[in-house]
């Protein structure tokens, strides 16, 4: 006698099924339209990027002559780089080869814009002695995001990401016990972890750099991590080390991998240095590289010491 009421119920299920089946699909719709999707072209790039960057205008931008690397963030924007060959050096000499970054850190804007400038005076004598890759925005998901943040989209510090010896336990307690886990120091799940950290991983195997340039701010110091004799200054930023941390891209090429990475730190990271300064630590630099750094191929031929044979880049 219970029958009855028991197949209305199971009829009363089955005509439901549909509805939820249409919400379910209805719902995976809505969630593939709000996906990010990549720019393809300079001018959909510097349209995004030129409304964060101080100083820097869309035709500055436009004429940076930047192209995708092949790697996308999280969010799907390209990562930009633009290598550029050397025109100016002795006979018999190898160019020495400098990887420049900025934007590791989202909302560190001047880093951004400074390497988009420097981008500018790339065609002077002083430049083009040396052989280049550059990434004006390592992050930029964090440079992005509605308010620009440290992290990247998983909120990972990509300076933090880096396989550096003992990561594995030094980086997540270095987190919990000197930061008390803040989250906008957050190294990762595991090291490389990051699309963003695991292209500038890979930029350094394939390009393999005699010195790596990074722009942060805002602490206004010079930082300096490696081999080589470290700079006393670059316009008004002074040396002034900040530390080694696990993680770190300074504690990895530099510490780790004995090719000497340069932290330039900005006085501030939303407004940018007067012209001249900009000129001046741009100059400085370059002078930097000339007198103390030395090429790490001929570093191997002194030493007998075969280095791995260039990837090119994924395009």
């Amino acid at each position: 006698m219970h029958i009855a009421p028991l197949a209305r119920h199971i009829l009363r299920i089955s005509l439901l099924l549909p509805l939820f089946a249409g919400f379910s699909l209805s719902a995976s719709a809505s969630n593939a339209s709000t996906t990010v999707t990549s720019p393809v072209h300079p001018a959909d790039w510097c349209k995004r990027l030129v409304v964060r960057m101080p100083g820097v205008s869309n035709a500055m931008c436009l004429q940076s002559e930047l192209l995708p690397t092949g790697v996308n963030s999280l969010q799907g924007f390209p990562l930009l780089a633009r290598q550029i060959p050397a025109k100016k050096t002795k006979r018999n000499q190898t160019p020495l080869r400098v990887l420049l970054m900025g934007g590791i850190h989202g909302d560190e804007l001047t880093s951004v814009s400074v390497v988009f400038r420097w981008l500018q005076w790339m065609p002077t004598a002083a430049a083009q002695q040396f052989e280049w890759s550059v990434v004006p925005v390592v992050n930029p998901d964090g440079f992005l995001a509605p308010k620009a943040k440290r992290v990247n989209a998983n909120g990972v510090d990509l300076n933090r990401n880096f396989p550096t010896p003992g990561w594995q336990q030094d980086a997540p307690r270095y987190w919990a016990n000197r930061t008390k886990k803040d989250p906008r120091r957050f190294p990762g799940s595991a090291p490389l972890s990051e699309p963003e950290s695991k292209w500038v991983h890979d930029e350094m195997l394939r390009f393999r750099p005699d010195v790596i340039i990074s722009v942060h701010a805002p602490f206004g110091v010079l930082d300096f991590d490696g081999p080589a004799q470290p700079p006393r200054r670059f316009g008004r930023l002074l040396l002034n080390r900040v530390g080694v941390y696990p993680g770190s891209l300074g504690n990895y090429s530099g510490v780790h991998k004995n090719v000497p990475v340069i932290t330039i730190e900005l006085p501030n990271a939303q407004k940018m240095p007067s012209d001249a300064e900009v000129k001046r630590i741009w100059l400085d630099m370059l002078r930097w590289i000339t007198e103390n750094v030395e090429s790490q191929s001929e570093l191997a031929k002194v030493h007998s010491v075969s280095l791995p044979s260039s990837e090119p880049m994924k395009k």
